[in-house]
């Protein structure tokens, strides 16, 4: 297995990996408050490494929800008049 750079996406690490012929990634917490994912690296298995870290993002993104934690939302100099 072959890691492949780190991802940062709302406080987690997102680890790619090589695995045969497909891409998985490991997620990993990088602050204490976050919990640790449940799932296993190969649960998430995609032809493309970047269609593995969306699908990465994707569970982040719902674990979060589940568990009550809001999206960081934009700077307000970020919001468009």
């Amino acid at each position: 297995m072959t890691t492949t750079g780190t991802n940062r996406y709302r406080g987690y690490d997102i680890v790619p990996m090589r695995q045969w012929s497909q891409w998985c990634v490991g997620i990993y917490p990088t602050r204490a408050d976050l919990p640790i994912l449940p799932r296993s690296t190969l649960s998430t298995m995609a032809p493309q490494k970047e269609v593995a870290v969306e699908e990465a993002k994707q569970k982040i993104d719902r674990i979060l929800a589940r568990l009550g934690y809001q999206k960081a939302k934009p700077p307000r100099s970020a919001i468009q008049r």
